[in-house]
């Protein structure tokens, strides 16, 4: 609301209302009591005292706030805490005078009849109930009271119902029963048998029960059947499938960067497998806490706990190319921090980034020093192992190649030193070569250019250093002819260089848009006469340079091979020199003029744009040696180290064609190393990084710097520390604070979570927010007791807790529609049944394949590619993405392990409320859509499932038709058909029947896959018809 103060008119409001002020209030309060009864149940025990937390905290949220919170306080009135919200203002008013509800600005403006002067200004006026709160609470002293989820936790005292009840079956039933009672309703009668295993079994483990499995259950008499029937479940590793899927919502898990290019993520599976090992094997949820935020800081961490801080890399990451990846590190941390705000502690923190929150005691300030523990984290990759069984097979394999390298090895050595006279030999003969050529170095001339032509149009332009421009036209394809008179020393060989010119595209050297040339064949030709009329082809030895593109070596310009040839790509915009060396040298005295030749025949305009020819002489015998074996005759014999000695007599050994054989297998050998039996995962770790307060959340506009703190309002009494004395906390300080039984959110809000994904709802509604604007709990002592008993009694145990609550006569209540119901409690807060909740989409698959005998019980392992409809795929960037379908058992894993891509989610579970992944999750939206039936109903898997579970019915399922009906309906539906339901079925299956048999190409076309060979076509696609709509109950993919 926003206070605007006119002075004058309040004072004439003040006259005539305060005589009867008060009394008039009073009314209002009783009338709104009256009225009350028989509205929807408040959430407390009691409603006949206003509590601040309660009535007037949301009340000053959603109305007043916004206008009058810690930033803006309009007419300079913040209605934050006690000391601004009674405070005179520069009008002279008071807002609140504690205990003078008559006398207070406020009371007067939200009752004033005059728009003008009326709070809030806009929309509905406050309704009577409210007035009649904020009256009460100016009246009993307007205490601004700390907000019920920032209070310190304690056990709370276990509720006496009005009555003993055999209906209880632990304490979470009597804070619920405690409540029933006072609203005057009776909890709903115990679920049937069949009901329970059930539900258990799509709760615990998302799989259905069999009929096996179900009568079992019927038929155990005993106390503990239930128990033992929840410990099974609980001891499945497709429990920690099941819990793990909710975990990995909430750490926005997906297999892809996200974003445009939205590239895969290939080993992001490993964090998965962490995730659901974790959870079957109980890791305690301050440890599962402790090592995802910081494991890396842990002392000596694991693999395994350097890999659980995998769940702060599921950011997404922008590889677009121009981008500023400080803009994106930057953001990246934003999410981190909003993640753990959301996940541990119910906040929503967004909005704090620019500033301080409208609602929550959250300024900007202590948002960026939240922010400040993870912008001190980088981006890291770590080496895992892919399991332990490839760790012992690579030690297995390692060695045998290391037997068999050795053993290469001395067979090597055995031979070379059977030729260790012929080594000595070459090695002196070429320390004589070396001593001869240092005496007549190699040296390099440019001459004359007596004439330049070419194939094209193209010119050449002589410059002041040698070299020829050319220009004029490009050809696709060219040869230069050029003819020089050649110097008086011998020729050995010649060099081409490659120069650049700012005339050239991209400053060549080539004539190419890129810069490139291809050079396909240099030849040589020799004459005593300028007419050539005899001359004579300088053959070349071998040739080198000093860069070449991949596949287009020097030595390629040697051959006539117009597809190859010596480039330069993509080092263009440089200079670059090729020298190719003659076999003999040639005495210039007999053949005094030189004919180059330089074929470019690739295409595409690869051409030389400008180069230099100049003709070599003198002979450098360590020319056309490998690099290593030059270097090591380069060293006088008696300076010569074991190394180099070893370097001569390889590359003497390799001559010998034995010997080369036998160096061969040894490299091969070596080439074939055993398969690494790490993978290279994406983790967080430590870095130095100052961190500064972003002005509007800007990162191009950083303010005062900031060290690494928590939020004031939970500090205050439960403060931070640091292990470290003198130095910021970390994050292994922050995830230790987060965990510590003291803290005021986390165990509720992780109780929350957990009850929610049992029961559709959380004793706080809003499940992702604990703050101001957030429901209250429907039930505080509950939520409290069951927080206190998870962080300290269960010791943070997830199954204790999950064992816990299922064992209530409160989860096991029918969750039967009750007309009693509908205006005493229609939202079911006060839990006085359980609710019927559609399983999440993944579920939804796995059931399928379940029932069809088509589904994989692998845990874990790589993501896996179901099919997906035409053209999915192709929607990725530039089409950069292609979905190979999965064949074999991983075309029918649970519906978890499929590959996530952000930006083209599978469209089935899209179909069914699956998050984007993009941010985290913490409760899913359940939508009730014609598209869900029509995807169950037609899309591929599920088509598949029918073929499959016909095949499975008429094996398994009986001798005759109703028999399998029977059977099929207790697969999908855990209970016994009803006779009118069979004869619906029944019927059905006969329609089916009459249908394919007058159109066999429609049956064999539906009975294509999976077939049972024992009946004909017909009758296989009459039960894949009746089984579609048998998989399409509603009862099937809802938990009861």
């Amino acid at each position: 609301m926003i206070f605007k103060m006119h002075v004058t008119a309040s004072r004439i409001i003040s006259t005539i209302v305060r005589p009867f002020f008060f009394a008039v209030f009073l009314s209002i309060a009783a009338l709104t009591l009256v009225s009350s009864a028989s509205s929807q149940p408040t959430p407390t025990l009691a409603n006949e005292v206003t509590r601040f937390s309660r009535d007037i905290q949301p009340l000053l949220a959603k109305h007043c706030i916004v206008c009058h919170g810690p930033d803006e306080a309009e007419a300079g009135l913040s209605l934050v805490d006690s000391s601004r919200a009674t405070m005179k203002l520069d009008s002279g008013q008071q807002a609140i005078i504690q205990g003078q509800p008559e006398n207070s600005e406020l009371m007067r403006r939200v009752m004033s009849s005059d728009d003008s002067l009326r709070m809030p200004p806009d929309g509905e006026r406050l309704s009577d109930q409210e007035i009649g709160h904020l009256a009460r609470w100016i009246e009993s002293g307007a205490a601004f009271e700390t907000h019920w989820a920032y209070q310190p936790l304690t056990e709370p005292t276990l509720p006496a119902t009005e009555k003993s009840s055999e209906w209880v079956r632990n304490p979470i039933d009597l804070f619920v029963l405690a409540n029933l009672q006072h609203h005057g309703i009776e909890p709903s009668e115990h679920a049937d048998r069949v009901t329970l295993i059930k539900r258990l079994s799509y709760d615990l483990v998302g799989l259905p029960p069999t009929p096996q499995q179900v009568d079992a259950f019927i038929a155990d008499s005993s106390h503990d059947a239930y128990e033992e029937l929840v410990d099974r479940l609980l001891a499945s590793e497709a429990f920690g499938e099941r819990w793990g899927r909710h975990w990995l919502d909430k750490a926005r898990y997906a297999d892809s960067d996200g974003y445009e290019k939205d590239k895969p993520r290939p080993n992001a599976w490993r964090y998965r497998d962490w995730v659901i090992d974790a959870i079957n094997r109980d890791l305690p949820y301050d440890q599962f806490t402790i090592e995802q935020l910081a494991g890396d800081l842990l002392p000596e961490p694991s693999t395994d706990q350097r890999l659980a801080t995998a769940f702060h890399r599921q950011t997404l990451t922008n590889t677009e190319g121009g981008v500023d990846q400080e803009e994106f590190r930057v953001e990246a941390t934003f999410d981190r921090t909003e993640t753990t705000g959301a996940i541990w502690m119910g906040l929503t923190m967004t909005c704090a980034r620019c500033h301080t929150h409208k609602y929550d005691q959250i300024t900007q300030r202590e948002y960026f020093q939240l922010f400040a523990f993870f912008n001190s984290a980088d981006e890291a990759n770590m080496d895992v192992p892919r399991s332990e069984q490839a760790l012992r097979q690579h030690a297995i394999d390692q060695a045998e190649y290391d037997r068999q390298v050795q053993e290469l090895e001395q067979e090597l050595e055995n031979a070379i030193a059977e030729i260790q006279p012929k080594i000595d030999q070459w090695t002196a003969e070429m320390t004589d070569s070396i001593a001869a050529a240092d005496r007549d170095p190699v040296s390099f001339a440019t001459p004359s250019v007596l004439s330049a032509t070419a194939d094209s149009e193209a010119e050449f332009a002589s410059q002041d250093d040698g070299s020829l421009l050319v220009t004029g036209s490009v050809a696709d394809q060219d040869r230069y002819s050029l003819e020089f008179k050649l110097p008086e020393r011998p020729l050995t060989g010649i060099r081409l260089e490659a120069l650049t010119d700012e005339t050239l595209a991209k400053k060549g050297p080539g004539r190419a848009p890129n810069g490139n040339f291809v050079v396909s064949q240099i030849r040589l030709f020799v004459s005593p006469d300028r007419e050539f009329q005899d001359p004579v082809e300088v053959v070349f030895t071998a040739a080198t340079s000093d860069f070449s593109q991949s596949k287009f070596p020097a030595e390629g310009a040697l051959s006539a091979d117009e597809k190859t040839g010596w480039a330069i790509s993509p080092e263009t915009g440089k200079q670059h020199q090729w020298i190719g060396f003659a076999t003999v040298p040639l005495d210039a005295s007999d053949h005094r003029y030189l004919r180059v030749v330089i074929d470019q025949s690739y295409g595409g305009q690869h051409t030389l744009g400008r180069f230099r020819l100049s003709t070599m002489s003198g002979f450098d015998p360590l020319a056309n040696l490998p690099k290593e074996v030059a270097e090591a005759l380069r060293v006088a014999p008696p300076e010569r180290s074991a190394k180099n000695v070893k370097t001569i007599a390889y590359h003497v050994a390799s001559i010998d064609p034995r010997i080369s054989k036998l160096i061969q297998r040894l490299e091969k050998r070596k080439k074939q190393t055993p398969e690494s039996p790490t993978m290279t995962v994406r983790v967080i770790r430590a870095a130095d990084r100052k961190t500064k307060l972003l002005h509007r959340g800007d990162f191009l506009q950083p303010a005062e710097e900031v060290q690494s703190d928590v939020l004031e309002m939970i500090s205050r009494t439960h403060p931070l520390r640091s292990r470290k004395t003198g130095h910021p906390a970390d994050r292994l300080d922050l995830a230790s604070w987060l965990v510590d039984p003291a803290h005021p959110l986390t165990s509720r809000v992780t109780v929350n979570h957990v009850w929610a994904d049992l029961f559709g709802r959380g004793i706080v509604p809003t499940v992702n927010d604990f703050g101001v604007r957030g429901e209250l709990p429907t039930h505080p002592q509950l939520l409290d007791w069951l927080a206190w008993q998870f962080s300290h009694d269960m010791m943070w145990s997830r199954k204790t807790l999950i064992k816990t609550i299922v064992m209530s006569a409160t989860y096991q209540q029918a969750s039967a529609h009750r007309d009693d119901l509908v205006q005493k409690d229609p939202t079911n807060d006060l839990f006085a049944r359980q609710n019927r909740l559609r399983v999440s989409a993944e579920v939804i698959r796995d059931l399928h394949l379940d029932v069809s005998g088509l589904l994989s019980h692998k845990v874990g392992g790589p993501s896996v590619f179901p099919p997906l409809p035409p053209g999915v795929a192709e929607l990725s960037y530039a089409n950069n993405f292609k979905w190979t379908t999965s064949g074999g058992d991983d075309a029918y894993r649970r519906g978890m392990y499929t590959f996530f891509k952000r930006t083209s989610p599978h469209p089935t579970l899209i179909s069914f409320d699956c998050p984007d992944s993009n941010t985290t999750r913490l409760q899913r939206e359940t939508s009730n859509t014609p598209l869900q039936a029509l995807v169950t109903l037609n899309n591929g898997v599920f088509t598949e499932a029918a073929q499959a579970m016909a095949r499975r019915v008429l094996i398994e399922g009986g001798g005759d038709d109703r028999q399998r009906l029977r059977y099929a309906l207790r697969l999908c539906i855990a209970r016994h058909p009803q006779k009118s339901e069979l004869d619906r079925f029944e019927q059905l299956l006969k329609t089916a029947r009459q249908y394919y048999q007058s159109h066999p190409d429609d049956a064999a076309r539906l009975a294509s896959n999976h077939r049972y060979d024992q009946v004909n076509a017909e009758e296989n696609a009459a039960w894949i018809a009746t089984l579609r709509m048998v998989l399409n109950l509603d009862e099937f993919i809802v938990r009861d």
